[in-house]
């Protein structure tokens, strides 16, 4: 075992194969619910930027074209409330996996520094921590963290797996805490374009970068956000992190020097798809139509639904006396229905399982029939 994997858990979903197992045993296959890739077509104007751009026998620039981050600059103005963005204070990555996984290395934290992440969170932030030989703590209350060398802080709205949207008044607590005692703050917002409940269907769900969670300073914030799920791009790698002109020139230097660079033919795609709103509106409308489908069935069956407002994703438990995640994961593969369990996303979320909509029509409407009995 090499010396970095060493320090790491096993990978989660490696723990499911026994219980996928049962449900491709079931009569009529398997619904796979449990991780949310995309499965619906990428755009067709963007798979036609991506060939238009295929041509491209010279090296890509790490900052991204100016066109890119032009576009990225509109896209945080016509979608999120973040106007007069510098372009130079953006910058393309290849996915925001890689990134969650290597900014605390990014920054140069090490020994003795804490990444504080969500209390039920995606465990990639718990690996970029340790991987950079920082201490990874999971926390919802600024107040955890005293007495701590807080030197970043993760933020997930809406999170996975369990559709949590911060307010404004809740993002500005996280970012005054922080300044306080001179910590980074970056929020993950991949899926921000997928809001279900109000307010946040009609005011949007807030970015880190919003100028009334700022107060007009981007010091020490940097928001990361993905087409994977507006755009059905997963395959793309194509993510972009913004904020901190400070952060991102530094991000940058170190960038240029490994190499990580997004291929120019993504970076044409990624424009073209940054510059149109109507796709990302009929993708919306796929997933609730699914997600009232597959609500209503969850309800049926006696799973109640929690959190969850904004999302890719069902965070869900049966009703009345908790349930270990697991039980009700092999409940589930029974009925030929795979799910996440809670325990992938930390302690505070083992009554839980994760239940994605990333499936076909059709898939999510066998889903729903075999929770009704049929």
């Amino acid at each position: 075992m090499g010396l970095l994997t060493a320090a790491l858990p096993d990978f989660p979903w490696d723990t499911l194969v026994p219980y996928a197992r049962v449900a491709r045993a079931h009569p009529r296959g398997i619904v796979d619910l449990s991780v949310g890739t995309p499965v619906d077509p990428t755009p067709d104007l963007v798979r036609e930027a991506l060939a238009a751009a295929a041509d491209s026998p010279g090296y890509p620039t790490t900052h991204g074209t100016p066109a890119l981050r032009q576009a990225v600059v509109d896209w945080f103005a016509r979608r999120r409330g973040v106007p007069d963005l510098d372009p130079a204070a953006v910058l393309p990555t290849m996915g925001s996996k890689e990134l969650v996984a290597f900014l605390p290395s990014l920054l140069g934290l090490g020994a003795g520094d804490v990444v504080v992440h969500p209390a039920t969170a995606y465990p990639t932030y718990d690996v970029g921590a340790r991987l950079a030989g920082a201490t990874p703590l999971p926390a919802d209350d600024v107040a955890a963290w005293a007495g701590e060398n807080v030197k970043l802080v993760w933020l997930n709205s809406p999170g996975n797996p369990d559709g949590t949207v911060r307010s404004v008044a809740e993002l500005r607590e996280v970012v005054d805490a922080a300044r306080s005692r001179g910590a980074i703050v970056a929020s993950d917002e991949c899926y921000a374009e997928l809001a279900w409940e109000e307010p946040w269907v009609s005011e949007g769900v807030p970015s880190l970068l919003d100028p009334q969670v700022t107060g007009g300073d981007l010091t020490g914030l940097l928001a990361v956000y993905s087409l994977s799920k507006q755009s059905n791009l997963a395959g793309y790698r194509a993510a972009f992190v913004a904020g901190d002109p400070v952060l991102i020139a530094d991000l940058l230097a170190t960038r240029k020097h490994a190499g990580l660079i997004v291929p120019a033919p993504v970076q044409a795609a990624m424009t073209v798809a940054l510059s149109d709103d109507s796709h990302v509106a009929m993708q919306r409308e796929r997933y609730r139509a699914r997600r009232v489908v597959l609500r209503g069935a969850l309800d049926a069956a006696g799973l109640e639904v929690d959190g969850s407002q904004a999302g890719l994703y069902l965070w869900v438990r049966p009703a009345g006396a908790p349930q270990d995640c697991w039980t009700t994961v092999g409940d589930l593969a029974r009925l030929g229905i795979l799910a996440a369990p809670g325990a992938f996303y930390g302690a505070a979320a083992a009554g839980h399982v994760r239940i994605a909509l990333t499936a076909s029509d059709e898939r999510i409407a066998e889903a729903a029939a075999r929770l009704n009995g049929a």
